[in-house]
């Protein structure tokens, strides 16, 4: 199930409140939007990821990463038993770094 976000568009000045210039399309500046994320949580719900997940439904019984994987916005690791999921991009460095294959061995075996 996938919500309406409205359309957000970036103003030149980084949304994590400290008052610099961003790049051209940018809501933040570079490692900001993680600024951004834990200074939410600690003005909304005192600092506990625990309570931001309650706040919004989550928690045992309801998992925020398959609601992640439902909507689209997240992906399972494709490797069989693997319980990774993330972004695209945070899959493929997955697989590099926890499921690497070697394409050098089999290209080697093919006559």
């Amino acid at each position: 199930m996938t919500r309406s976000l409205p359309r957000l568009i970036p103003t030149g000045t980084c949304w994590c409140g400290c008052g610099k210039e961003t790049a051209i399309g940018a809501f933040f500046s570079q490692g900001h939007d993680k600024i951004a994320e834990a200074a939410l949580v600690a003005a909304e719900f005192n600092g506990s990821v625990p309570q931001l997940l309650h706040a919004h439904g989550y928690g045992p019984g309801r998992s925020a990463i398959h609601q992640a994987v439902e909507a689209g916005t997240w992906q399972a690791c494709p490797e069989k038993d693997c319980w990774y999921k993330g972004t695209a991009q945070s899959v493929r460095t997955h697989q590099r770094k926890y499921h690497p294959t070697d394409h050098s061995a089999q290209a080697k075996s093919i006559p």
